[in-house]
């Protein structure tokens, strides 16, 4: 019988976690391996519900399971170790858990990959842990164009727009990723599970003034609570400034849906701890208008839902910002960017790059990439 080896985290067991079991027990004998307490923390910033040893007991109690180890490893490909003792022949996973990283790994070692569609059984309603955990609605940012103009020292040199769009919690973002996660923790402090009603730009300043208090040496820049506060799609106009001049904002349902067809992330993992972005910083008048006038054509090109414009200024935006924060990226996210190159028609980091997910814009599906649900005006 063949060797299928899975891993995960498998907090909160459901049914969701036991049809993904069942379908790869299917293909040979199931070897689940879990990520440790501490490396979830390292991933997620927030350590599981259930301890490892509980996880570990819960899992080994499915007669589809044959056996469960505890990673000893950190990282996404925290489960080097276990791969070589147990040497599967199948690696299963489903999209959410996919990443070109084990693709690679398994491609070198000889292993089928194999990604679920993650359906749920019988009739049985989709679950995820993220939804079991907490219902909370404060949304993600992803930052489209324009990012580094929010702050002073950039737009300074030459003022522009940056545009964020505000996407549902649907898929629980790693942290240190690019996706505004810690400024979403600060929302979370304040509200809990919820943004609060009234005017949304009102809230985006009381986000902003709570993530940055008095005495903060790195401010964090203004777009990150512009995105979670704000609905659907933000420009934010900066002018040497923390806080942008003006805001404006595309709600129309038909350009929502539009940016949710053909964006999509591929999974990069987290930056490491100690990652400098601002190492080699090389700022110039030339370099901030670059990011400016991308950002701009982005905004038009949106509006008109051109995807070929819009695909080639998000990728000029990317350039400009590389070209003045060079450590944004390095060679494994070049090649990574190589992979793509043939399949999109724009790529950039999320947030400030040195890992989080590499963002697409594609005119047909990625593979085993994640879509993202833009947040409405009335959070539909």
């Amino acid at each position: 019988m063949k060797k299928v080896i899975v891993t995960g985290c498998f907090d909160l067991l459901h049914s969701g976690h036991v049809a993904f079991l069942q379908e790869a027990a299917s293909l040979g004998a199931l070897h689940v391996c879990i990520g440790s307490d501490e490396n979830v923390h390292h991933l997620k910033g927030r350590y599981p519900v259930n301890p490892q040893s509980e996880r570990k007991f819960m899992l080994e109690a499915l007669s589809c399971v044959q056996a469960v180890r505890i990673n000893r490893g950190m990282g996404l490909l925290d489960f080097t170790a276990e791969l070589e003792d147990i040497q599967p022949d199948v690696f299963f996973v489903n999209e959410d858990g996919h990443s070109p990283a084990k693709e690679s790994l398994c491609r070198e070692k000889g292993i089928e990959y194999v990604v679920s569609r993650r359906l749920p059984a019988q009739s049985l309603p989709v679950r995820s842990t993220t939804a079991l955990r907490v219902e909370c609605s404060i949304p993600y940012r992803i930052d489209l164009a324009g990012g580094w103009l929010d702050q002073p020292w950039v737009s300074a040199l030459y003022p522009g727009p940056v545009l964020t769009l505000s996407i549902e919690p649907s898929y629980e973002f790693n942290d240190r990723s690019g996706m505004a996660t810690s400024t979403r923790k600060k929302a979370i402090e304040l509200w809990r599970t919820a943004l609060p009603g009234g005017d949304p730009e009102q809230v985006a300043k009381l986000l902003f003034a709570y993530d940055n208090p008095p005495g903060t040496t790195e401010v964090s820049g203004s777009q990150d609570a512009i995105g979670i506060a704000m609905p659907a799609l933000a420009k934010a106009d900066f002018r040497g400034g923390y806080w942008p001049e003006q805001i404006h904002s595309i709600h129309d349902e038909a350009v929502l849906c539009w940016l949710e067809e053909h964006l999509y992330l591929v999974t990069l993992g987290p930056r490491l701890h100690g990652y400098s972005v601002l190492a080699d910083t090389h700022l110039t008048t030339e370099g901030a208008r670059a990011l400016a006038e991308a950002a701009e054509d982005a905004w038009q090109s949106i509006q008109r839902m051109d995807l070929p414009a819009f695909g080639a200024a998000f990728r000029r935006s990317f350039e400009a910002q590389i070209a003045m924060f060079p450590n944004m990226a390095d060679e494994g996210i070049f090649h990574m960017i190589e992979q793509y190159r043939d399949q999109a028609l724009g790529w950039k980091l999320s947030g400030a790059g040195g890992g989080g997910y590499l963002v697409l814009v594609a005119d047909r599906p990625i593979e085993r990439a994640i879509q993202i649900k833009a947040r409405r005006r009335d959070g539909g």
